[in-house]
């Protein structure tokens, strides 16, 4: 427990029990039962079975607490205490443990299971409409569109994912971030007009999606080499276009 191996500890419980079925095969108290001879063999057994058992029942009380209590309740023993459990021989000899038994762990049976699963799968099946019905329509936002273009005019712009290394604000600007991008090999500077929604810090270790074939210009006597990708909101708010998945510095976005 101060290792806080609780999958160990349960499996060392059930060892025991898995112990006793092994000593039920070596035994074989049905066939001890059927020679007079081997009565007090017997009594030896059964009388060994019901100690383990009682001793694996109480150890797994602490996490089966209603299945130990059962367990316990039908071989009428008591728990026995952590400080007993280096002892072998407290059940007291001459007991009797019950005339009805309970099946612990019922087997189930897979028609009954597969019913019940079909059923719930159906219930599910309904509600499904209803909570399409409910939820809420997702915002959207349209836009003033701009002149059609030809696929050459697209295919000039070079789009790369890339990797913020580093990156500052940029000195008496208020809205300027000046971060320095891996792009494969190479590191690019990058100005963007982002301050008010991303700190440097939280650019740091970000994988973006860059322009990287823009002229280079400044802004604010920076130098920048690219572009930053971002969606903006109906209220200004901006946020990075990033790969869906895990992708290295330099992969093409196409």
């Amino acid at each position: 427990m101060n290792e806080l191996r609780v999958a160990d500890a349960i499996t060392e419980i059930f060892n025991i029990f898995r112990r006793c079925n092994k000593y039920i095969d070596e035994t074989m108290p049905w066939s001890l039962a059927k020679d007079e001879a081997q009565k007090d063999r017997l009594a030896t057994v059964l009388y060994n079975l019901v100690e383990a058992i009682t001793i694996g029942a109480s150890l797994l009380e602490s996490f089966m607490p209603d299945t130990s209590k059962k367990i316990l309740a039908q071989l009428h023993a008591q728990k026995r205490a952590l400080s007993e459990m280096d002892q072998f021989g407290l059940y007291p000899s001459g007991e009797h443990v019950t005339d009805a038994p309970e099946i612990l762990f019922a087997r189930m049976d897979i028609k009954e299971v597969m019913e019940k699963v079909e059923a719930m799968r159906a219930a599910e099946k309904a509600a499904a409409p209803a909570a399409e019905e409910a939820k809420e329509e997702e915002p959207v936002i349209d836009i003033e569109p701009k002149a059609e273009i030809e696929y050459d005019d697209f295919a000039k712009l070079q789009f790369q994912v890339g990797e913020i290394i580093a990156c500052e604000a940029v000195k008496k600007s208020k809205k300027l971030l000046c971060s320095q991008v891996k792009i494969g090999s190479q590191v690019k500077q990058i100005v963007s007009g982002i301050k008010a929604h991303y700190s440097p810090e939280e650019m740091v270790g970000k994988k973006v999606m860059v322009v990287v074939n823009l002229k280079p210009a400044k802004l604010a006597g920076v130098l920048s080499e690219g572009m930053l990708l971002c969606a903006e909101d109906a209220d200004g708010n901006l946020s990075l276009m990033v790969p869906e998945k895990k992708m290295p510095s330099g992969a093409e976005i196409c």
